[in-house]
């Protein structure tokens, strides 16, 4: 068997506005082998140059897109072709837009291969410890703490069981900050997990400064509260920090998260449509056992992207969380006509072969861009 053709599809809402928000508008892989099966993965990125990522036409050596390099290759060799297109991408390629492609045809190969050898991406990445996952929301914080508090009982409502609030307004004063913090806290009480994203607003000095601040509401970890780029950064506050600090959303390729692990970070989250695909994410979180750290997915695009990351983290040792995207996007509730559901705080892992999802093709052909 031999892969015929890998197709990019962007899809993207009519509007779309200037929100942090990767429900909006992404691409979605088709990697179609010569029998006519097919596996899907998806890029949570810029779309239109990932696309063109995928489907440039063959030039030198080492700039070829990615679609040319595949045809003819064997789809079970996953690792094998993600080490292939790496190195025949890497005059362009290395970071950025080209590993965030190679993430939708990683997790696309994946999939083809499960459907292939009718077994679930979990028992192909070692087997599932788990049925199901507990879920996290993310939530933007309130402009008040009394609106923060109303999210919070929202969620409560859900049967969620951890929670995450970001952005908005915190790391503007800090007293507000803890106002924030303590609404939320107080709402959902002790036995629920509380983290905060401070979306990499501070330097060392004022990250450390709020940890402390926040660390009465017994806060499980403190998100980003760096420049991503801010290596040493991290590496010193995650020393004196009182609380664990979480990073990792915006690296690729493992090398970028094993320098993370060295430099101290506690919780690590790769994004598995953005660091590289499945691939990665498994060497993830195979340093993060060696050195016990904690892995867990950044997931907030569509159900490609939950699906793929639930088969990861349910084969990891005391994996058991996952962000679950509560954005009404259809491209994130109707994309995958059999998104896993949210069940009392957990969402199960899907067992059908491959990723183990269907899409809906009425909402592919409605969103889709067609490029003239």
């Amino acid at each position: 068997m031999k892969i015929d053709d890998v197709q990019a599809v962007h899809l993207r809402l009519h509007e779309v506005p200037p929100l942090p928000d990767g429900t909006l508008d992404v691409l979605m892989v088709k990697v179609i082998a010569d029998d006519g099966q097919f596996g899907i993965g998806e890029v949570t990125s810029q779309s239109y140059v990932c696309k063109a990522v995928i489907e440039a036409p063959p030039s030198a050596q080492r700039r070829h897109g990615m679609a040319h390099l595949l045809r003819g290759r064997d789809p079970l060799d996953v690792e094998g072709l993600w080490e292939y297109l790496y190195y025949e991408t890497n005059r362009y390629g290395r970071r950025g837009a080209a590993i965030h492609a190679l993430s939708g045809v990683d997790i696309a190969l994946w999939d083809l291969r499960g459907k292939i050898l009718s077994q679930p991406v979990s028992e192909l990445l070692g087997g599932a410890q788990r049925p199901d996952v507990r879920a996290y929301s993310s939530l933007l914080f309130g402009e008040t703490p009394e609106e923060t508090a109303q999210l919070a009982r929202e969620g409560l409502e859900l049967g969620l069981t951890a929670f995450k609030f970001g952005w908005g307004p915190f790391g503007q004063d800090p007293d507000a900050d803890v106002a924030h913090v303590k609404a939320a806290r107080e709402v959902i009480g002790d036995d629920c997990d509380l983290m905060v994203d401070a979306g990499h607003k501070f330097d060392v000095e004022t990250a450390l400064q709020r940890a402390k601040l926040i660390e009465p509401y017994n806060i499980t970890w403190f998100e980003e509260p760096l420049s991503q780029d801010d290596r040493k950064g991290y590496a010193e506050l995650c020393k004196q920090s009182p609380i664990p600090i979480a990073a990792g959303e915006g690296d690729v390729t493992a090398w970028d998260f094993e320098d993370l692990i060295e430099r101290g970070l506690h919780v690590v989250q790769p994004d598995v449509a953005f660091c590289g695909g499945l691939t990665v994410c498994r060497q993830v979180s195979e340093m993060c056992n060696t050195h016990g750290r904690r892995a867990v997915p950044h997931c907030f695009s569509t159900g490609i992207n939950l699906a793929a990351s639930l088969h990861w983290i349910s084969t990891v040792p005391g994996g058991d969380l996952v962000e679950y995207c509560l954005r009404p996007s259809p491209l994130m509730r109707k994309l995958v006509a059999n998104l896993p559901p949210l069940e009392n705080g957990r969402v199960p892992v899907p067992t059908g072969p491959g990723l183990g999802i269907e899409l809906d093709p009425a909402i592919v052909d409605e969103f889709t861009v067609r490029y003239e």
